[in-house]
């Protein structure tokens, strides 16, 4: 299954995917797709190819987001590019703008953009905009553009799926505050908001994912061979949450995970610093 390791077919099993159903749920309706010009975005709009969907793909890289428009159109699909930088609330105006003159209005939202910054707080004390690059995509961007198109995707009875991380859910770890800070703000307010967005027919989903092999991850070495999953898996279980509306997907081990950070924090809380400080002599920072 997609090319995995024995333990990533251990790890990563999810429930089969059905097409069929799926084209059956999206047919003609129309579906925004941000951080769409690779990884998980540009998986996902490869599987709606051949439906009758009409998605519109947003990313900085215009370049890349005309070359899967083109491969796309070859199959049934109608594909309109918006190229658009989400730290740019300007450039998310113009956006909302194209998308509120939309004659079929909007369907579903899958909100997917996001950026990771792996780097030490020790390092980052000149780099305040390495925080306020990720709050402005993993965050402000996802909640300009919801509260915007709220009343839109109320009117068809909407879809919005939120591409969120595991690290939402768990105790945070050393080096990635930037990221889980950002990814975890857009993770509450999407939740504490789903109760109005249910009372307005707008269903919601989370996908938490762990390592997904993207362009995301391969800054960091330690990634690169640990086990990840597949863009085109996970494309097919948001192709599946799609028609079964389901509300959250987790891999299935993440509920120890969740209960281990919850019973064994205060032990985390002394072995980490000093895990850390063997790491930082190694490294000749101590």
């Amino acid at each position: 299954m997609h090319n995995y390791t024995l333990l990533e077919r251990t790890l990563f099993h999810s429930p089969s995917f059905n097409f069929s159903r799926m084209k059956d749920e999206l047919d003609g309706k129309t579906i925004l797709i941000t951080g769409a010009s690779s990884g998980i975005g540009k998986e996902v709009a490869y599987l709606l190819a051949n439906t009758t969907v009409h998605m519109i793909l947003v990313a900085r890289r215009e370049e890349n987001l005309n070359l899967i428009k083109e491969e796309i159109e070859k199959s049934s699909a109608q594909v309109t590019v918006f190229s658009a930088d989400l730290r740019s609330e300007k450039e998310v105006s113009d956006l909302l703008a194209f998308l509120h003159e939309l004659p079929e209005g909007l369907d579903v939202f899958i909100s997917n953009a996001g950026i990771s910054i792996n780097r030490p707080i020790a390092e980052s004390l000149d780099r305040y905009h390495d925080f306020t690059r990720t709050m402005a995509i993993n965050y402000f961007a996802p909640v300009q553009l919801l509260l915007s198109l709220i009343p839109l995707l109320a009117k068809k009875n909407g879809h919005i799926v939120n591409i969120s991380t595991i690290n939402a859910l768990l105790l945070p770890v050393p080096y990635w505050a930037a990221y889980q800070a950002s990814k975890t703000a857009f993770d509450t307010w999407f939740r504490s908001a789903e109760p109005e967005l249910k009372i307005n027919n707008i269903s919601t989903t989370s996908i938490y994912l762990p390592l997904v092999r993207t362009p995301m991850i391969e800054p960091t070495v330690a990634y690169r061979k640990a086990p990840a999953m597949s863009p085109v898996h996970v494309a097919e279980i948001i192709g599946g949450a799609l028609y079964s509306k389901r509300k959250v997907y987790k891999p299935w081990w993440l509920i120890f995970g969740q209960w281990a950070s919850v019973a064994f924090r205060a032990p985390l809380s002394f072995v980490i610093p000093r895990l850390l400080r063997v790491k930082e002599r190694e490294r000749g920072n101590v």
